[in-house]
């Protein structure tokens, strides 16, 4: 199981805190850190079962100013989210094919 996390996120932090209640074992991927890469991605993308830009966080700066209001290719919304890992939604659980965004944290609780 992994968790894509923020740990400057209250959300991200709430989603890790489920997990560890859980005592089950999980990677912390602090994708920010290390950012991920397209096909990175656009594989968490696809378990998801959401288009690309469901996964953008819209009210960042980066995004306003950039990339709003233009008409973009799922490869080029997938492309800004590697350039600019501050734009993915947080955080992400995998577990086991299943993927879940934690928006509410609660929803973390459905995959495991």
């Amino acid at each position: 199981m992994k968790i894509y996390h923020n740990p400057r996120c209250g959300k991200s932090r709430e989603g890790l805190a489920i997990l560890q209640a859980y005592k089950l074992p999980f990677e912390i991927i602090n994708y920010i850190e290390t950012p991920l890469s397209e096909t990175e991605l656009a594989e968490i993308i696809k378990l998801l079962g959401i288009p690309p830009i469901d996964l953008v966080r819209k009210n960042e700066a980066i995004w306003k100013e950039n990339y709003k209001g233009k008409s973009m290719s799922d490869t080029e919304i997938i492309a800004a989210m590697a350039a600019n890992p501050k734009l993915i939604e947080r955080p992400i659980v995998i577990n086991n094919r299943k993927a879940v965004i934690g928006r509410p944290p609660e929803l973390i609780k459905s995959i495991l």
